[in-house]
């Protein structure tokens, strides 16, 4: 670390400045990943030898090896900007407008549930800080409880920063009261006993040994958890139930974000009779998700008619890139201007058929022209030096909030090389994040 990076860990309370932020990034190596802290933690969580394993299998590049620094401002005004979205999103114009262009389910009240685990996703260049998406089942939370007790620091200064095991006892003891507060909110006065985390295929799925964290943290905490496929559940006597038990509540992982395939059908009655708790549920999905939300929420016209204060507008326009619904009749502005843009699927969801403009061919142009899809403006991703040497290797990163009612309870960030993040990318995954500058700098 050079005298430069050493000042931001030791700097003075109270400034921020993006230089001394981007040379933690750029040059502080002596803070990552501790390979046998990883392994030790993973064996004392899972409690079983070959799932350990298989961590290291199935999901080689899902821990970073480094950290990444941010300016506390950053983290607060990522906060700020999730309230400012959720001040929209509870406006009853706001809702009309949504859930009548969404699916019918969408407009089924589940009964108080609120959904567990948003994602909100920004980039951050150069201080700025640009809304990409909002997810409404953002996976890893448990991985990033699991990396936060994995992390080593060969300095004081670079220390303090870590989380540790008690940040991540703390995450986690959120989590747990989380869902059982999506039990009290559906009305249920009786205690959780059994949930299901549900997901196509699930023992197929890269963030499988995930679902083995959540599924010994609920049993940990007296609640028994079933791994299961939707077509594993069924309906009956009033009830949803998975072999021979009653599934109180649904962990939804699915990207059946409807409820439509023939796998759900049981879970889609269950729902719809309100006699199982899910969460997250499809209202949520068309009312944060739904990536037709962020051209409304880029719209001043738009939001000065639904009612929004001119100061959340601010926030809105200042912090989610501009965002507009790709239409036949605007096909040739947008082709001029596709390499400032950015297209995504409305219903798309971890970088699925997502392009950036400037990398289009014709024959692509035409599927997204055909398709369902939104253009956003460009938000450039950060970057962090994750290799030294005469030859540094740098790779992008964006930032997760992980947001419940309308509160952060954890920021990590993804570090990716290519088009979006892809769990691919030897030294990328999740990665800690760490505020600058500020009193309880870990997040």
């Amino acid at each position: 670390m050079n005298d430069r990076s050493r000042l931001a860990c030791d700097g003075a309370r109270g400034v921020e400045d993006p230089a001394l932020v981007r040379a933690m990034n750029d040059e502080c190596l002596c803070i990552g990943l501790d390979e046998q802290a990883l392994r030790r933690t993973l064996e004392a969580e899972l409690g079983r030898q070959d799932w350990v394993d298989l961590v290291k299998q199935r999901c080689p590049y899902v821990f970073a090896a480094r950290p990444v620094f941010i300016a506390d401002a950053h983290l607060q005004r990522m906060a700020e900007v999730v309230r400012a979205v959720e001040s929209v999103v509870a406006l009853p114009a706001y809702r009309q407008d949504v859930l009548a262009r969404g699916p019918a389910i969408a407009r089924h009240d589940p009964g108080g549930a609120l959904s567990v685990f948003f994602g909100y996703d920004f980039h951050l260049h150069d201080g700025q800080l640009g809304l990409i998406e909002i997810n409404t089942n953002a996976g890893g939370a448990m991985l990033n409880a699991i990396l936060a007790r994995a992390q080593r620091a060969c300095c004081f200064p670079v220390e303090r920063l870590i989380a540790g095991s008690a940040g991540a006892e703390a995450l986690e003891r959120r989590i747990v009261a989380m869902f059982r507060n999506e039990w009290r909110l559906s009305g249920r006065a009786e205690p959780l006993r059994r949930l299901a985390i549900v997901d196509d295929r699930p023992h197929e799925q890269y963030l499988y040994p995930e679902f083995l964290l959540f599924q010994r943290l609920f049993e940990r905490h007296g609640v028994q958890a079933v791994i299961a496929d939707p077509s594993e559940l069924a309906w009956r006597d009033g009830a949803l139930w998975h072999e021979r038990g009653v599934v109180d509540l649904v962990y939804n992982r699915l990207t059946d974000f409807s409820l439509d395939m023939p796998a759900s059908a049981a879970l889609r009655e269950a729902y719809l009779e309100n006699a199982v708790v899910v969460t997250p549920h499809p209202r949520a999905h068309a009312l944060h998700a739904d990536k037709r939300n962020l051209a409304l929420l880029t719209d001043p016209g738009h939001l000065a008619a639904l009612g929004v204060p001119a100061s959340t507008q601010d926030v809105l326009l200042a912090n989610i890139p501009r965002t507009t619904i790709v239409r036949q009749a605007q096909g040739e502005r947008l082709w001029a201007d596709r390499r400032q843009l950015f297209f995504k699927p409305t219903a798309g969801y971890g970088g699925r058929a997502a392009y950036r403009g400037d990398k289009l061919t014709r024959r692509v142009w035409e599927d997204i022209l055909n398709g369902d899809y939104v253009a956003q403006a460009l938000a450039a991703p950060g970057q962090r030096v994750v290799d030294g040497g005469q030859t540094p290797r740098t790779l992008k990163f964006d930032l997760r909030n992980y947001v419940y009612d309308g509160e952060v309870q954890w920021v990590a960030a993804r570090l990716y090389q290519g088009q979006t993040t892809n769990f691919r990318t030897p030294g990328g995954g999740f990665a800690p994040v760490y505020g600058m500058f500020a009193a309880g700098a870990a997040p």
